[in-house]
Parts: structure tokens; C-alpha cells; sequence
């Protein structure tokens, strides 16, 4: 009897384990999506010539503004 309980109970355990690991595909996916976004907006500022003088904070800023869709008048931080 103990021994089919304890079977039982790590079948759940693993049932649980798994829903959580597929909970967590979509979050994983968008996380990488909104990197992407940054690394490469970094990057598309670092180049500009008229934002060269900017800090590495006030260029962050304004990716993070980018990726979250806030480009509608962002106020950044440049010194």
C-alpha cells in the first residue's frame, strides 16, 4: 500500500513539474524576443552619429523605451 502511495505521489510531483516547465515556454520566448529588441536597438544607437555624445545610461534608456513600446516622447536621461 505504502508503495503504490509513494508511486502515486511522484507521479504528481512529475505531472506538476511538467505543466509548470510548458507555464513557463511563452515567458522564456517573449523574455528572448525583448532581448533581441535591447541588444539590437544598443547597438542601432551606439552607431548614430547625432547620439554619439549620449551616456551608456541615457542610450539604455532609450532602448528599454523602444522595447516596451513607450516611443512616444520618452523623456531620457543624457548626462
Amino acid at each position: 500500500m505504502g508503495d503504490s502511495l509513494q508511486k502515486a505521489f511522484f507521479g504528481v510531483i512529475a505531472l506538476g513539474v511538467s505543466c509548470i516547465a510548458i507555464e513557463l515556454i511563452p515567458i522564456s520566448r517573449q523574455a528572448a524576443y525583448w532581448n533581441r529588441c535591447f541588444d539590437s536597438t544598443v547597438l542601432w544607437v551606439n552607431e548614430s552619429s547625432n547620439l554619439s555624445e549620449w551616456n551608456q545610461e541615457a542610450k539604455e534608456s532609450l532602448a528599454v523605451g523602444v522595447c516596451n513600446g513607450a516611443v512616444y516622447e520618452p523623456k531620457l536621461k543624457t548626462n
